[in-house]
C-alpha cells in the first residue's frame, strides 16, 4: 500500500512540474501574440495613413 502511495506522489509531482512548464510556455506565447497584434495594428494604421513605405524599396541604391 505504501509503495502505491509513493508512486502516486511521484506522479503528482511530475504532473505539477509539467503543468508549471506548460504555464510558462503559454505565458511566453501569449506575450508574443500580443506583441504581434500590436505590430499588425501599427502596420494597418501606417498603411491607412500612407506611411507604410518602410523597407529596402525606400533606400537609395548603393551607387548614390
Amino acid at each position: 500500500m505504501e509503495e502505491r502511495i509513493i508512486e502516486l506522489e511521484v506522479k503528482i509531482a511530475y504532473q505539477d512540474k509539467v503543468i508549471a512548464d506548460l504555464d510558462e510556455v503559454l505565458r511566453t506565447f501569449a506575450t508574443h501574440v500580443q506583441q504581434l497584434q500590436r505590430e499588425v495594428t501599427e502596420l494597418k494604421e501606417a498603411m491607412r495613413t500612407g506611411q507604410a513605405a518602410i523597407g529596402p524599396a525606400d533606400d537609395a541604391p548603393p551607387h548614390y
